[in-house]
């Protein structure tokens, strides 16, 4: 990497360094030609002094014309509050234009460039890299490293060490911080030693940063890499937003509206906070912060941990083997809708699509695992089988959350029988095909539709325990009337009102001597109405010559199945009506 000692070149067609040759030439010369006893009057004056004594040298030679207030736009320091000007100074800069070619011929090959994820965020590398000029890399800061330069009577001596011998003063300038922060790649790793380390993990896997921060720190790190180990830094640099508040406005102190995560940590805790900030908004995208929105995950971690009690507290006598014998019908659906979730998620986290590994998570342990299998396994608890697939399932659980969630994982990890290794180093789930069951997994998903029609039918009717019900065909109904309680069974039709509920291969009627109020009357006409309408659009669609023979075959038969099972539903709709 080129450095040079770079002095400001003194144009006398450049408007400021004429500018200020006039400024000397009036106060250091006399109108006779002599010099001025005040020429050197100036050196070391405090900047505002040295104006004042300025303008009342003018004026003194009758030289001020005139003196005017004008406004303009001034930067002061946020702690000091002091006014911030420029002035010339000698500084050291990097010759940045060999750099930036390496960088854009690199990014060329797709076996040696950077990846960005998202993908167009490389051109904001790319662009800079192009219209790139010469860095300056000396700062005038109270820490940072020091600039390796030494200086004696006109000498300049560059090096790792001081140079030997008396009178050599090193020059008290730091190191741009992102200058310093773009070794870190390799000078983590023990360079510029050849250690194993370096061997090993250089070229890092990913970098994770914000895209505010790509010229500076991304772009930087890219060509120190190439330059001095001939490697790009990292295979992939993966792309976040920003953090703003709930009105989209960046967080700043002028504003007040800055959010300490500390304070959000002490409240719901280190979990909470990061699985909401890494599964809310896709990658790139800035995101609004919404205190609300951490607390439905703060809930959810209650959930998985009320769900992870249950399954500790009947799991007597688990032994951890994961052989399954005599597998229960919900015990192949949850077998199948977890293997399905550790395919889609890790598929998703090799996208490093992160907002939607978390959804396919949460939709798993809230509806899948907790609000229906363990409710299921209540009934079968007794059975060694269910206790090794409730154990399966948490265990697969909490290791795909628990890049998310590293705290609360790995304690109730360690909680399970059988568990030898700590929860970072354990094997992430793999999809395995033997534990998918697709056709009883259809089959238990129909039943859980079901129960919820029989649930709505139940609650927007007031019902109450004396209904009695007749199951319409030879369907299994055991883990329906377990689940819903049913006690009174019919099994021929009563002569008070009806109310039929259907769904798959399920069909009771339920029975429930009330009578029927002019809401009840509206809220079946609406069904009814609402069910027309359905079927008016199914019939439109399949009634399409493009889309029965364009669209895939599963999903023109997922509308025939649906057309007649909402034909089927309004038909004893309009018989009880």
């Amino acid at each position: 990497m080129g450095v040079g000692k770079i002095t400001p070149a003194h144009d006398p067609n450049d408007f400021e360094v004429g500018l200020r040759h006039d400024l000397e030439r009036i106060v250091c010369i006399n109108p006779n030609g002599t010099m001025n006893e005040n020429a050197f009057g100036y050196e070391g004056l405090d900047r505002f002094l040295a104006r004042e004594k300025l303008i009342g040298d003018l004026k003194e030679q009758d030289l001020l014309l005139r003196v005017e207030e004008i406004m303009h736009n001034a930067p002061f320091s946020e702690r000091s509050g002091a006014l911030i000007e420029p002035y010339l100074s000698k500084q050291w800069f990097v010759k940045m234009r060999p750099l930036a070619d390496q960088v854009l011929k690199t990014q060329k090959d797709k076996n040696k460039k950077v990846n960005f994820v998202p993908k167009r965020f490389e051109k904001i590398m790319n662009h800079w890299m192009e219209i790139t000029y010469d860095w300056c890399i000396s700062r005038q800061l109270w820490w940072g490293h020091r600039i390796p330069a030494w200086y004696k009577d006109g000498e300049v001596y560059v090096g790792m060490e001081a140079p030997i011998g008396e009178g050599w003063v090193q020059d008290p300038d730091v190191l741009d911080t992102w200058f310093s922060s773009a070794l870190w790649p390799f000078s983590t790793l023990g360079w510029p030693s050849d250690t194993e380390d370096l061997k090993r993990y250089y070229p890092n896997s990913v970098l994770v940063t914000g895209y505010d921060i790509i010229p500076f720190w991304v772009n930087r790190m890219t060509f120190q890499g190439l330059e001095f180990l001939g490697e790009r830094p990292f295979e992939y640099c993966l792309i976040h937003g920003l953090i703003r508040d709930k009105e989209g406005r960046k967080m700043s102190k002028s504003l007040g509206n800055g959010i300490d995560p500390m304070d959000m940590i002490d409240q719901y805790g280190a979990d909470a906070l990061r699985y909401y900030l890494t599964t809310s908004v896709s990658n790139g995208l800035d995101m609004k912060f919404d205190e609300e929105a951490l607390k439905s995950t703060w809930n959810f971690i209650n959930k998985l941990w009320n769900a992870s009690r249950f399954v500790l507290m009947n799991i007597e006598g688990f032994n951890g083997d994961e052989v399954f014998e005599n597998l229960s019908l919900t015990d192949q659906w949850i077998l199948t809708k977890y293997h399905e979730t550790v395919k889609n998620v890790t598929k998703y986290m090799d996208k490093f699509e992160l907002n939607n590994a978390g959804v396919e998570i949460y939709n798993f342990i809230y509806n899948d695992f907790c609000d229906h299998y363990i409710e299921f396994a209540k009934f079968y608890m007794s059975e060694d089988t269910t206790k090794k697939v409730l154990v399966k399932v948490l265990r697969g659980i909490l290791k795909m959350l628990h890049p998310f969630m590293p705290y609360v994982t790995d304690e109730i990890y360690s909680m399970i029988p059988g568990v030898k290794e700590n929860i970072m180093i354990s094997d992430y789930p793999k999809f395995n095909k033997k534990e998918v069951f697709m056709s009883d997994a259809t089959q238990v998903e129909h039943i859980i539709e079901f129960m919820k029609l029989y649930r709505k039918t139940y609650q927007e009717n007031h019902m109450d325990k004396s209904v009695q019900v007749k199951f319409n065909n030879d369907s299994d109904y055991d883990l329906i009337k377990k689940m819903l309680k049913i006690e009174n069974v019919v099994e021929s039709a009563l002569d008070i009102t009806a109310y039929p509920v259907h769904f798959g291969e399920y069909d009771v009627t339920i029975y429930f001597e009330k009578e029927i109020s002019e809401e009840d009357k509206l809220l079946i006409q609406k069904e009814i109405d609402d069910l027309k309408a359905s079927i008016a659009k199914r019939k439109g669609l399949l009634a399409n010559s493009n889309f029965v023979s364009k669209a895939p075959s599963h999903l023109v038969e997922q509308e025939r199945e649906k057309l007649a099972m909402e034909e089927e539903k309004l038909q004893k709709l309009e018989q009880s009506f």
